[in-house]
């Protein structure tokens, strides 16, 4: 089976957990430090905390941004459930924004035409994430200065996104956003098995994730309820979590990290291949923006006809063409819908669905096995 994603794991990966398995720290050691430094500054961030996975960086973010109950998140419905649940752990309330069909990512307008009908019924969100889905950045520039119109803060989730860019700028920089989350599941850009990590250039913000990330535990005098006891001494000064990520993952990730660009550019090649044999089918193909260079996590293609969704899907993995779906519209999970949201809510997001399909993309892809998975969608949609 030809899988939609999978990791790369070399000699050179290997060798460098191993490494960690001999040395003095399994957790809460160096290669967490150094890998958050490296992030940072390959993305020109100012501050990284390493999570042990991007829904954990999400809860952080909220929590760090001061989310609570009585507040409200907005979000895209075309997304991993992560994107809204964060605010849910929160106890905050939680709507969606409608896609634009041709990126799959948040629509502006839409976003505007929502603020503007939620400033006068007098409930503005306190936080909205925009989702870089498939890996292409949302238009940033334009939702920050809806932030600053509005009041609300903004939490990318550039799960898709580690190397992508946005107006000539990687991804995770912060020129828009308050907090920007990556994901380093096996399938993404690059991995640490599970991991995440946040981003921001806020110093306050940057310290408020590094406390929610360990339990809400502090060793910095500056930060404690009266003077320290001693060198031993700690405080819990918030109710934080235990989402650290470990010296393993973090050495993954390091060693992963060098191979960044060439990941992005061998996904932007296997991208092109599909788009030019691809283009006289009966599909609609993803649209990279002017402004945005995407990292290609995903190659989401649209069936013109809906109702051949399902025989084509399994067709395709008949052929041994692991293809996937991302994602159901997250209204319309069970557990939202029981929160008030119904089909027909928004209607672009559940169009999309309907026709979606993910094929084969990723490192290890080899060229034969492209053309079989482009020959078998040619011989079943011709």
């Amino acid at each position: 089976m030809i899988p939609y994603g999978r990791q790369e794991i070399t000699d050179d990966d290997i060798a460098a957990v191993t490494a960690v398995l001999t040395s003095d720290f399994l957790t809460q050691g160096p290669r967490v430090t150094a890998f958050e430094n490296a992030v940072a500054a390959k993305v020109g961030a100012a501050h990284a905390i390493a999570a042990n996975s991007a829904t954990s960086a999400l809860h952080i973010a909220c929590q760090a941004i001061g989310l609570g109950p009585g507040d409200l998140l907005w979000t895209s419905p075309i997304t991993f459930v992560a994107s809204a649940n964060c605010g849910r752990y929160c106890g905050a309330d939680v709507d969606f924004v409608d896609i634009d069909p041709a990126t799959f990512n948040m629509s502006a307008d839409a976003l505007e035409a929502k603020l503007i009908a939620a400033q006068k019924s007098g409930r503005l969100p306190q936080v909205v994430v925009p989702v870089a889905m498939c890996g292409q950045s949302c238009d940033m520039r334009r939702i920050r200065a809806l932030a600053d119109t509005y009041g609300f803060k903004v939490i990318e989730d550039a799960s898709h996104a580690i190397g992508g860019s946005f107006a000539g700028a990687y991804v995770g920089r912060g020129d828009y956003a308050d907090i920007t989350i990556f994901s380093f599941h096996p399938v993404k850009i690059i991995t640490t098995a599970e991991g995440g990590m946040a981003l921001t250039n806020d110093a306050a913000l940057a310290a408020r994730l590094r406390l929610f990330v360990s339990h809400g535990i502090t060793r910095d005098e500056g930060q404690m309820v009266g003077a320290s006891e001693g060198p031993w001494y700690y405080q819990q000064i918030a109710l934080g979590e235990n989402y650290r990520m470990t010296e393993l993952q973090a050495a993954l990730g390091l060693s992963q990290l060098d191979r960044l660009d060439a990941y992005v550019q061998t996904r932007r090649q296997q991208a092109a291949v599909y788009q030019a044999a691809l283009a006289d089918l009966p599909l609609t193909l993803p649209f990279d923006g002017p402004e945005t260079a995407s990292a290609w996590h995903l190659f989401v293609i649209r069936l013109d006809d809906a109702a051949s969704r399902r025989p084509v899907f399994e067709q395709l993995r008949a052929a041994g063409i692991g293809v996937n779906v991302h994602y159901i519209p997250v209204h319309l999970q069970p557990y939202y819908r029981a929160l008030g949201f119904n089909p027909g809510d928004f209607p672009l997001a559940e169009d999309y669905y309907s026709r979606a399909i993910s094929i084969p993309v990723y490192v290890g892809l080899t060229a034969a096995a492209q053309l079989q998975v482009i020959n078998t969608l040619r011989r079943i949609l011709t």
